[in-house]
């Protein structure tokens, strides 16, 4: 079914998108935590006139364009965010956020589709490409923080990722040992299963076998 996403998800579209998703995942994930909308052709119409007006702020020229670049080159976009003690954000930084602060912060008005970047889920400095027109792109420095302290070195942002690396290698070790573990003991069990049903055909045999003699008529001696 189509819906218009209200929120960046991951895997399916940015913000402000009509994409088509299973009818399950609308109903069950985003429809009810309030990440999209059924993709009415009100709803519709009402984006495309959202996305025209949106349109009149971008550049028209490449000398648009190239203002707009010398800008947003000057730019530093600082986000605080809450993270854990290696670097992991409890969030993310999303193209929406990003267009949104560009917009709030600078009044310069970019396409989040044209922002040549993936959802940042780390503390550390990123240079974003921001297409601007044909043969103009800028490149946006991003600072994702963590929240009310500066965004450490580059040397300590670099162990902190080392660590988050090392300590998600220990995470998938351990998981693939515990599916290891159950297939062992899966395995174990089919085999006791095996062995104590061979074990049993002697015994349902002889007892087979008893009762055929036991039924045997005696000989009358005639």
């Amino acid at each position: 079914m189509e819906v218009i996403l209200k929120a960046d998800v991951d895997g399916t579209g940015l913000r402000g998108e009509v994409v088509n998703v299973a009818r399950g995942f609308a109903r069950n994930y985003l429809l009810p935590r309030g990440l999209a909308d059924v993709a009415t052709p009100a709803l519709v119409k009402e984006l495309q006139k959202r996305d025209a007006q949106r349109a009149q702020h971008e550049a028209k020229s490449i000398d648009e364009a190239r203002a707009i670049a010398d800008r947003i080159e000057k730019l530093e976009l600082r986000f605080d965010m809450n993270a854990g003690p290696t670097g992991s954000l409890f969030g993310s930084v999303t193209p929406t956020n990003v267009a949104d602060r560009l917009w709030e912060a600078e009044k310069v008005r970019i396409d989040r589709r044209k922002l040549q970047m993936q959802t940042i889920k780390r503390v550390g400095r990123y240079t974003v490409p921001v297409d601007l027109f044909q043969d103009v792109t800028a490149e946006l420095k991003l600072a994702v923080a963590p929240e009310g302290q500066e965004l450490p070195a580059e040397e300590e942002l670099a162990a902190l990722e080392q660590a988050a690396a090392e300590a998600a290698a220990a995470e998938a070790a351990e998981v693939e040992r515990q599916h290891a573990e159950a297939a062992a003991l899966e395995a174990a069990a089919l085999e006791a299963a095996a062995i104590e049903e061979v074990e049993a055909e002697p015994e349902a045999d002889e007892g087979v076998a008893e009762e055929a003699v036991a039924e045997e008529p005696e000989d009358s001696g005639a």
